[in-house]
């Protein structure tokens, strides 16, 4: 059943779907993937986000993310301490053009504890190591949980609450995957500045000292309202922090952590590696999060509120949103349906899902 298109562009066109084989190639990681089957039948027309636009005159927004913070990694055994408990391969930051990385960390049971980035020091810095992003309000668990897999070896784990995160995207947001860098006018001052690596349509990370404007910094830039890059985000389908990722509940495939470039499937051994390796190589991924838009907004949703099919079978669980932008759960099987949601206080609301244009063209959608 076509479904109406919720994104900033306009329609698409009815598609084929047929098997997906996805390459992501750096200098060590080569990752090839086959998650669909046969195609679908001619008339199935699914849904896709569409960021055609152009630049306007290369102005940026700059969103203060409060919800993030960082810790240092330092020290001569950073690279093996992390690379035996991250999803994604330790050895892409070694190579001078890869100085940013996104991963989860995972419990023994392949399920996700924490969504993380992972930046190199610049050369100034004494001894290897890295800056670790995650949500702040996990921070003591991360601490802990990197404190117990430390043993005896040589690195130095430290907060840093004297620095800030900040988004940067284009002015037009449906721009970001065409939009060029940004220049920086004060380099110094920035001590990371990177392309985001889960989507270009993210746009780009800088880490400057909670003193600093980032105005200083990139002169074409203002700043913004945290909610709308959660708004952009949201439509977009792609999870940050634990109400997205809640931790020992959410699986990182079903998280579409390949497609955000957060795992290597040829790096040795880490936590949590058996189940998702194994659910890789059978290539059936049933449920995925995906873009929702709800009928109108809901305010008292319980966390993982169950969505229904209007004949009342289960389709998923809706994880978290901003307004009437959310993501969701889906069973895939029920993807291209309407589906229903009802609040604490029964209050019946209808949900849509969509197909991002920063996911392959060819993800199966039964």
């Amino acid at each position: 059943m076509g479904l109406l298109f919720f994104g900033r562009g306009a329609f698409m066109s009815a598609i084929r779907l047929g098997v997906y084989a996805r390459k992501y190639c750096g200098r060590h990681f080569c990752v090839t993937m086959n998650v669909s089957g046969a195609s679908a039948p001619l008339g199935i027309q699914v849904k896709r986000f569409n960021s055609q636009g152009t630049n306007n005159g290369g102005q940026f927004v700059c969103y203060h993310l409060c919800h993030r913070t960082l810790l240092k990694i330092q020290g001569q055994d950073t690279s093996p301490f992390l690379q035996g408990i991250i999803t994604n391969d330790m050895e892409l930051l070694e190579d001078p053009a890869h100085k940013v990385m996104y991963s989860h960390m995972l419990n023994v049971q392949g399920r996700t504890l924490y969504d993380i980035m992972l930046y190199s020091l610049k050369e100034a810095e004494a001894g290897q190591g890295v800056f670790l992003e995650c949500d702040c309000t996990v921070k003591d668990s991360i601490l802990r949980h990197l404190k117990v897999y430390k043993i005896r070896r040589k690195v130095n784990i430290n907060p840093c609450p004297d620095l800030s995160v900040w988004a940067v995207l284009p002015k037009h947001k449906s721009t970001a995957e065409e939009a060029s860098k940004p220049e920086l006018s004060s380099p110094e001052k920035a001590l990371v500045w990177e392309t985001d690596p889960r989507t270009q349509m993210m746009g780009w990370r800088l880490v400057v000292d909670s003193q600093v404007d980032p105005s200083d910094v990139i002169s074409s830039c203002q700043k913004g309202d945290t909610e709308e890059y959660h708004r952009h985000r949201y439509a977009l389908g792609l999870p940050e922090g634990v109400k997205d990722l809640p931790p020992g509940m959410a699986l990182p495939l079903e998280s579409n952590l390949v497609f955000m470039q957060g795992i290597s499937f040829s790096k040795g051994c880490y936590i949590g590696q058996e189940l998702t390796a194994r659910t890789h190589h059978t290539g059936v991924i049933r449920k995925r999060l995906m873009p929702a838009r709800l009928s109108a907004p809901v305010s008292d949703l319980e966390d993982g509120a169950s969505l229904q099919t209007q004949s009342g079978k289960p389709a998923g669980k809706h994880r978290a949103g901003v307004g009437e932008l959310g993501l969701s759960l889906i069973r895939m099987a029920h993807a291209k349906e309407v589906l229903t949601l009802k609040s604490s206080d029964d209050t019946t609301v209808t949900l849509e899902v969509a197909v991002p244009d920063w996911w392959p063209k060819d993800v199966k959608v039964n």
